[in-house]
Formats: C-alpha cells, structure tokens, sequence
C-alpha cells in the first residue's frame, strides 16, 4: 500500500433496503474486501437505521453502519432489487434512500449502480444526461427516463463520465473489477480477479432475447 493510499483511504457504501438481490451486494463486495487488503478501500454495506434486511431471496445479514452515520462517501454502489421492493422506493416522494443517493452523489468520486439499482439513480436524476445500462429485463423501464440514454447491446457494464452503471445481476463482478480498475490500476485488478478465480466459463450459452419485456415496475401511477 502506498503513502498516498494509506493518507487517503477510499470509502465505498452499498445501501442495503428491504428485497435487495443478495449478489448485487455480496458479490462485488467479496471482490472489493480482497483489494481492501492491499489499496486501504473501504467496503461497508449501509441500512437506513443500520439494521439488518432481508434480500429477496429471504437471507437476513447485517449492515455495517446507518446513512446518518456515513453522510460522505468517496464511491457510492446502488443494488438492484426485487420490483415490488424498487416501487415501494420510488413511489415515496420522501424517500429517505433516494434522498440519501443525492445526498451521498453531491460529493462521490464514482455513482455505480448494478442490475435495477440504475432505476434507483435514475429516479434520484443522477443518470440525467449519462448513458446507462441495467439488467436486460429492465432496460424497457430505464428507457422511460427520458434524459437517460440507454446503450443497447446489453453490455456488462457502462462508463459514462463519473457513472458506472452493470447490467443484470453477475454483471456485478465484471462492473466490481471494472472499478477496481478505474480506482487502483491493472495490477491491483488482476490479483483480485486471481484471487477470487474469477475466469468465467459457464456451462451453459444462452443468449439475452431480441424484446425485452415491457416495464414490469408502474412507479409512474404510484397509488
């Protein structure tokens, strides 16, 4: 580690909310506590009050700290979620989560989001103007943000000035070591990605269908 990284460790906080999809979190946070070891990052998962939540597969795990208690953070990780758990948050006009992503984005040195997290930040207004990519499923919701630029393709992940938005759900180790990449260099990237095993060569080619489907979450006629 050098001076520098030891001087200016660098925060990054997941917000963590009731239905959250458990790779979105966990997945990038093992990548992002193997390079801690060696860059000074610092990985920490987030409730509203810091208890704990329930993921949408039912696995109950603990958050490291409240929002109150990080009101900065150097790099913020949006989640993606169950879509009765992404309306229940973007139907609230006083949404405390949402207010907390603007809060947080005023000052991050990188907004990332993975699979349906994107529609959290698009609801916030803080992919106005980026170009984006979500989980293929949802692409038809994020396109509704008019200011948005979806990328077609379905591409795993998308940089888009200080953005770094994944697609669906394992895209989130890609994206993770994309960041790791932007943050630490090559080096650093290639001993996590050693680390971890992460040479993926799946059993199975399916392929992402030519139409998506419509958009599945009607946050827009909240009621």
């Amino acid at each position: 580690m050098s001076r520098k990284e030891e001087s200016n460790p660098i925060t990054l906080g997941i917000p963590v909310y009731e239905g959250v999809d458990l790779l979105d979190v966990t997945g990038p946070f093992e990548m992002f506590s193997w390079a801690a070891q060696s860059t000074g990052l610092r990985p920490l998962i987030l409730s509203e009050d810091g208890g704990p939540v329930v993921s949408g597969n039912h696995v109950r795990f603990h958050a490291q700290a409240s929002f109150a208690e990080k009101p900065d953070l150097d790099v913020l990780w949006v989640p993606g979620g169950l879509p009765d758990a992404l309306k229940t948050i973007m139907c609230d006009p006083n949404s405390r989560y949402l207010a907390y992503l603007r809060q947080i984005a005023e000052k991050a040195k990188w907004v990332c989001s993975v699979c349906e997290g994107a529609l959290l930040l698009a609801r916030a207004g803080l992919l106005n103007g980026h170009c984006a990519t979500t989980h293929w499923a949802f692409a038809g919701c994020l396109e509704k943000f008019t200011e948005v630029k979806v990328v077609s393709g379905h591409p795993r992940f998308v940089v888009s000035g200080n953005r770094l938005t994944g697609g669906g759900i394992s895209s989130g180790l890609d994206e993770s070591l994309e960041l790791l990449r932007l943050l630490y260099g090559k080096k650093v990237t290639l001993s996590v990605q050693k680390t971890t095993q992460y040479f993926p060569r799946p059993p199975v080619h399916g392929r992402i269908p030519r139409e998506v489907p419509d958009c599945m979450i009607d946050w827009q006629n909240c009621g």
